[in-house]
């Protein structure tokens, strides 16, 4: 009898034993279970994500097939060796008409960037009186509300033999221009305001015709902003007065 309660006792502790390491590979299985199912779950969503990314590809590729749509046109680099036809016109004209050096400026009166570059303009002309002559073109930009109305300012100053000066003025007074800075500005160059105000009204058409040649011959000369100048006939990319200097003396040379 105590053999037969030694064996079911080694039985039962076997079972047992069993049931423990049961137990625990149930656990421990589901420990991992519960462990991976987020990264399971992140493994889907990456699968589903690399599918829209793929999707989006062949959609991309898509549009780019469909028969007549054109991908977006960089503008062509800039020539600085073509020689374009920039005929005098009606515009004023600072310097000698014989002057070898011809600079023509296309500007917008109420650009900053005019504003910042005139100056440097006005400097080479000093530094080079007699060799150098500097012609001002209309290019008002849309955004700029003022453009022309300043652009016209200098055309009435014009009349009284004082365009650049009024010129000088409005380019550097961009941000605040009206019509009764017109007149303060024709004041203080010493015109007749009231011959100003006149003019500024009555040739409104005629001034409105100029600007519209200028604008024209920006179109035909490859002007894409303000502002743009030529020396000579060509595009040139000075924008300091070493740089200008430097042009013109190789220009005096030849």
């Amino acid at each position: 009898m105590a053999v037969q309660d030694k064996a079911l006792t080694v039985v039962v502790g076997s079972l047992i034993g069993v049931l423990v390491i049961g137990s625990f590979i149930f656990a421990v299985s589901l420990g991992i279970n519960i462990a991976i199912a987020p990264l399971t779950v992140a493994l889907k969503d990456v699968g589903k994500l690399t599918v829209r990314v793929d999707n989006l590809e062949a959609q991309v590729k898509g549009l780019k097939q469909v028969p007549g749509r054109q991908a977006p046109q960089q503008p062509p680099a800039e020539d600085l060796s073509k020689v374009y036809d920039l005929p005098v016109a009606d515009s004023y004209v600072l310097g000698k008409a014989d002057a070898k050096i011809t600079i023509v400026e296309f500007a917008d009166f109420q650009c900053p960037f005019c504003a910042r570059f005139h100056p440097l303009i006005n400097e080479v002309y000093k530094a080079f009186p007699n060799d150098v002559k500097i012609i001002i073109k209309n290019y008002p930009l849309a955004f700029h509300p003022n453009a022309r109305s300043a652009a016209k300012a200098a055309f009435a100053a014009g009349e009284q033999g004082k365009y650049f000066e009024m010129a000088d003025l409005v380019i550097a007074g961009g941000a605040d221009l009206s019509d009764e800075k017109y007149k303060e500005f024709a004041g203080k160059i010493g015109l007749n305001v009231e011959r100003f105000v006149q003019d500024m009204k009555g040739k409104d058409a005629a001034f409105e015709k100029k600007i519209e040649a200028d604008v024209a011959l920006a179109g035909k000369s490859d002007v894409r902003g303000t502002p743009t100048y030529f020396i000579n006939g060509k595009k040139t990319s000075a924008r300091s007065p070493e740089a200008w200097t430097a042009e013109i003396q190789a220009l005096l040379k030849k």
